[in-house]
């Protein structure tokens, strides 16, 4: 009966301390005896012996990820945070050294991270720190790859997810440029308006020179017409000279003038005191003044220079 006691007391506390472990998948836990490595209980129902053997944690082989803030300076003494995202994962066949070797991969991650950055970016100014992004991320991978492949973890990729200067930083940047835009807006405006004065200045030129030929086209029909006028008048009426029909024309023309005048009630126009035979007498008086000023200039040419006295 005590036996049977007993018995029942070793199965009891047998199946309460629990002779199983079950470990999830994509996970592995260690199993120590009395404190000793002995073996790893992998995904599934695993046996160990009650008391004398335990899982000492559990050792995750999925991907995981570790976001780092990272303050450092640039080559142009501008303090930024460079944000790191280190996606890292357990070799399987080195759990032994990632469980064993390393107390806190996170820790050493860090640090390394730390050191690349803090080793690289001040080399680089700070608008070119964004194009480089690429060139920082590949040597964090690099250096991690070689460092933590020892203690059995693998660098799936790392990754500069932003560069954030100070806010006085950002705004200096953004008045900059838009500085910069203002003064490419300002240039395009000018050109702008270059080009629209040139045009118009062309179109002027040619408004001009189709002005001009219109001008010379309507003498040249004036003068066209007034020559078969008077050859029309010459052959209507025997002895008429062309000095007759010449005066005819322009007497005809100055009545012509004197009865647009008159039709107009809201004119200001100013006439002098004048007569039709008048425009006989202006025409003379014209040629008189130009050949007395060519005279006047001819003597003033031809009078000899004296010297003075010494």
């Amino acid at each position: 009966m005590e036996y049977l006691i007993g018995f029942g007391i070793f199965t009891f506390l047998f199946l309460i301390l629990g002779p199983f472990v079950i470990v999830q998948q994509q996970t592995v836990k260690p199993i120590q005896r009395f404190g000793q490595f002995k073996r790893f209980a992998h995904p599934g129902l695993n046996f160990k012996w009650p008391i004398i053997e335990n899982a000492a944690g559990t050792i995750t082989l999925r991907i995981q990820q570790l976001n780092i803030k990272a303050e450092t300076k640039t080559e142009d003494n501008v303090f930024v945070h460079v944000h790191v995202a280190v996606q890292f994962k357990v070799v399987e066949s080195k759990v032994y050294e990632a469980f064993y070797q390393l107390a806190d991969a996170e820790v050493q991650i860090r640090s390394f991270v730390f050191d690349v950055v803090r080793a690289r970016v001040p080399k680089i100014k700070l608008d070119d720190l964004f194009e480089k992004k690429d060139e920082i991320a590949n040597a964090v991978r690099d250096e991690l790859a070689h460092q933590m492949n020892e203690f059995g973890y693998a660098i799936v990729k790392a990754l500069v997810t932003d560069v954030e200067p100070d806010q006085k930083v950002k705004e200096a940047m953004n008045e900059i440029n838009a500085a910069q835009r203002m003064r490419v807006a300002a240039t395009e405006k000018g050109e702008a308006e270059r080009i629209l004065k040139v045009k118009a200045a062309e179109a002027e030129a040619q408004s001009k020179a189709l002005q001009g030929k219109g001008i010379a086209d309507q003498r040249r029909a004036i003068v066209d017409g007034l020559r078969d006028s008077v050859d029309e008048f010459q052959r209507s009426v025997p002895g008429a000279t062309a000095h007759d029909v010449m005066n005819l024309v322009l007497m005809t023309q100055y009545f012509d003038t004197l009865k647009e005048i008159g039709a107009t009630s809201a004119t200001n126009t100013i006439l002098i005191p004048h007569s039709p035979g008048a425009l006989s007498d202006l025409a003379d008086q014209m040629r008189n003044a130009m050949i007395t000023a060519e005279q006047v200039t001819k003597a003033t040419e031809d009078k000899p220079v004296h010297p003075k006295n010494s």
